[in-house]
């Protein structure tokens, strides 16, 4: 089972930043790709943010924090970030990570999660 935790969410200024990270475990960490979504207050879906595949080679980021946002791992660490800059209010939700498995089969859906964390950011 894996099992993922976030942390460094918190409350900013507009165009602050902050660092997002997310632990894993339960499976060999270079067989899953992780991917950051985000449910803002008061919507029911969920936003995919940003991905980056077992390798760490293939990232991809939404259109909406492209240039402000960056998605990194560490996989000796068995670790991901997610790089916070130029925050405006619209970014204010509630992080989550969550893992799909891309080794040994590729699978499309992302199965575990994370709790999550809250992101604030005040005008």
């Amino acid at each position: 089972q894996v099992k993922l935790v976030e942390s460094g969410g918190g409350m900013v200024q507009a165009g602050g930043s902050l660092r997002l990270s997310c632990a894993a475990s339960g499976r060999t960490f270079t067989t899953l790709g992780i991917g950051w979504f985000r449910q803002a207050p008061g919507k029911e879906e969920r936003e995919f943010v940003a991905s980056i595949d077992r390798t760490g080679r293939d990232a991809v980021l939404s259109d909406s924090v492209k240039g402000r946002f960056t998605i990194s791992r560490d996989n000796d660490a068995n670790m991901v970030y997610l790089q916070l800059n130029s925050l405006t209010p619209e970014d204010t939700a509630v992080y989550s990570c969550a893992a799909r498995i891309e080794r040994p089969f590729p699978r499309q859906e992302y199965a575990y999660w994370g709790q999550g964390t809250q992101v604030t950011v005040s005008s």
